[in-house]
């Protein structure tokens, strides 16, 4: 039997300039029928929004070549196999208008990641199978100072969706108290997400601090619906303030973006108003393109250089009384980090054999 014929290339008028989408017909999400072209088609549609996500920001493209299938695995540091991957570096190839951004890990060492600056870039990514955009929290003008924030509140087992969005308003409520304004979004999955827009003048670090003095005061707000516990053995069914996402090098899928699941949902911005009443199956790369000409983009006071950022020293005094009245110390980082100045014991309650029981 003759191999079905390969479906020719297309290519795509976007924002002034010709993108090429190969095997357009690929298909990348089975269960809704959708293929590659169908998802260039969509970024292009919700190209103010992804691309005000993402400009000038160093990101990290999640890659989905072969679409997103069950048993599909992605690759690790530990076994580089996989169906998917995250790509750090711009891809060879790439054509003269991506331009980069050289940024540093923890490790020391650095990466010229893309960072966007017109429409195509995203067209271009999507078409080497780019569903999901990590942009950094920083420019290429000051990759080691964020102007966002950004809040994950993380449901545990037991919890879900409506859990996290009963938790969102009362991180408003102290941001407000605080002077300061939040964005929230889905995450596409379970969890929400606040973005705050601040002053580029810190450091990495000061915004984790700022992170987990916010997760603090949240937790005591509300003990019986969150913790900022860092070990899986201690969180219970609550809602995890996920501090370590303001680390250098830790990302959240960007507005707009594409997550890898069954129903192809997408990490939607919202209104307040809204959270108690959405669920995340709501958003999909088939729905969110009429919502996006309705509504417009939401996260667009979060786009770098727009106005008015907010300063984070209100949180940074917050951490400080922490500190100085409960004896609030750092908290732990990420595995992959060094060890960090002042921060405790890297090691599982359970495990800790100095740990008092």
């Amino acid at each position: 039997m003759a191999a079905a014929s390969k479906a020719p290339a297309e290519e795509l008028e976007v924002a002034g300039r010709t993108v090429r989408v190969t095997s357009p017909d690929r298909v990348v999400f089975p269960e809704r029928g959708l293929t590659k072209l169908d998802v260039v088609r969509y970024f292009v549609a919700v190209g103010d929004g992804i691309l005000g996500a993402l400009l000038h920001r160093p990101t990290t493209l999640e890659r989905w070549p072969k679409g997103v299938f069950d048993g599909a695995v992605m690759a690790t540091r530990a076994d580089s196999r996989g169906d998917a991957f995250y790509q750090k570096r711009v891809p060879q190839g790439a054509p003269d208008y991506v331009e980069t951004s050289t940024i540093a890990f923890p490790s020391g060492r650095t990466a010229d990641e893309v960072a966007p600056t017109e429409l195509a870039v995203v067209a271009w990514a999507a078409n080497l199978g780019t569903i999901t955009f990590h942009p950094w929290p920083v420019t290429a003008a000051d990759v080691d100072s964020p102007d966002q924030l950004r809040i994950d509140l993380d449901p545990q087992p037991g919890t879900d969706f409506s859990d996290a969005a009963r938790v969102a308003p009362h991180v408003r409520e102290i941001l407000e108290e605080l002077g300061m304004q939040g964005y929230p979004k889905t995450s596409g999955g379970r969890g929400v997400h606040i973005f705050v827009p601040i002053e580029p003048r810190w450091t990495f670090t000061q915004a984790r601090r700022a992170t987990i003095a916010l997760g603090r005061e949240l937790e005591r707000r509300l003990p019986d619906q969150v913790t900022i516990k860092w070990w899986k053995e201690e969180r219970g069914r609550k809602i995890f303030v996920d501090y370590n996402q303001m680390a250098r090098d830790r990302t959240i899928a960007s507005a707009y973006s594409i997550r890898p699941n069954k129903r192809a949902t997408v990490s939607t911005p919202l209104r307040w108003d809204e959270l108690g009443d959405v669920h995340p199956d709501d958003f999909t790369v088939t729905t969110v393109p009429e919502r996006f000409a309705a509504v417009g983009d939401l996260f667009a006071p979060l786009v770098a250089g727009a106005g008015p950022r907010s300063s984070i020293e209100p949180l940074l005094e917050l951490a400080d009384r922490d500190e100085r009245e409960h004896g609030s110390a750092d908290l732990p980082y990420p595995p992959e980090y060094p060890k960090m100045p002042g921060e405790p014991k890297r090691v599982q309650p359970s495990r800790d054999r100095d740990r008092p029981r």
